[in-house]
């Protein structure tokens, strides 16, 4: 590993502030695009949008939408995918949104509409400088290997992608080029694995990054299986240490101003968040989505259906 210039955290977030009565949709899509691809972070401040004007920035530049279904989220408008947060207080470990499925969204917009007094910022992360900054031991035990991420199949996921809730061995050996998992048959039923590089390429930059679900399953919901090495092995712990420890020293917090939008590549980016202290203070709305100026990368199926208007998770 070369030697790297300390991290200097306003190189990280690009900021864009509001001139005299400038609307968000008054920024160029130009101006948009070269800074995304470029930084893969952006702050736009002091614009001051409503709903609306959150919403038209978001159909701008994506093409569809992800809704994610996890719990403690409020819907503002289910019909473009724009929720809430989650509404807890807890700390969260950085983390790409969605990075626990194939249909992991190019983008990550947030909207806040209420900022907290104290506490509550949101983290970002550089996944390739987490990748320059590694310990040598760490990057080599990551560089040629896979994720693995397992789970059970419920009937409506094998009716969806094998066509058939109760599928045979026939289906289940053979899945269609269109999906984009391998299923296996145990004495617990019918289980689904989804597989990725370890470290990968993001859309718009060179170098590989770091970005998967590690970090929050290991160190939130304190599962060691999800995900696990390509052949089932468990990460180590001093492995996912290295690992948070490099991240965590590059780690930026948003000090959020009501108005403020941020904009993250969910290729490059992880981004999680500090504790909440105040959290009816605290008012964040968010949208995930599939650019329209997107670059897919070489391992996401042929003509994903997330990438279409109306897709809607199994």
């Amino acid at each position: 590993m070369t030697t790297l210039k300390p991290f200097d955290a306003s190189e990280m977030l690009a900021i864009r502030e509001a001139r005299d009565g400038e609307r968000l949709l008054d920024v160029s899509e130009n101006e948009f695009i070269d800074t995304y691809k470029r930084r893969g972070a952006i702050l736009f401040r002091g614009f001051n949008p409503e709903l609306d004007d959150f919403r038209a920035l978001t159909t701008r530049y994506c093409s569809s939408s992800v809704f994610n279904e996890s719990t403690g989220r409020t819907v503002l408008d289910r019909q473009h995918d724009i929720q809430t947060v989650n509404l807890g207080n807890e700390a969260f470990p950085l983390h790409p949104e969605l990075s626990r499925e194939p249909w992991k969204p190019d983008v990550c917009f947030f909207w806040c509409s209420g900022a907290p007094s104290r506490g509550g910022e949101t983290t970002i992360c550089d996944g390739v400088e987490i990748v320059k900054r590694l310990p040598t031991s760490a990057y080599d035990a990551l560089r040629n290997r896979r994720l693995l991420y397992s789970l059970p199949a419920l009937p409506s996921v094998c009716q969806y992608w094998l066509g058939s809730a109760n599928p045979s061995d026939e289906l289940i050996n053979n899945p269609p080029a269109s999906c984009p998992y391998t299923f296996t048959r145990t004495p617990k039923g019918v289980w689904r694995h989804y597989s990725v590089a370890a470290l990968h390429k993001p859309m718009f930059t060179d170098g590989l990054a770091f970005g998967n679900f590690l970090l929050f399953s290991r160190y939130l919901t304190g599962n060691r299986n999800f995900p696990t090495f390509e052949n089932g092995e468990i990460i180590p712990d001093d492995l996912a240490h290295e690992i948070k420890t490099t991240s965590d020293a590059i780690t930026l917090p948003v000090q959020w101003q009501p108005g403020d939008v941020v904009v993250l590549d969910n290729t490059r980016f992880m981004h999680g968040r500090n504790a909440i202290l105040e959290v009816a203070e605290r008012h964040i709305a968010t949208f995930f989505g599939f650019l329209k100026f997107a670059k897919p990368g070489d391992e996401e199926i042929p003509n994903p259906p997330w990438r279409r208007a109306g897709f809607v998770t199994p």
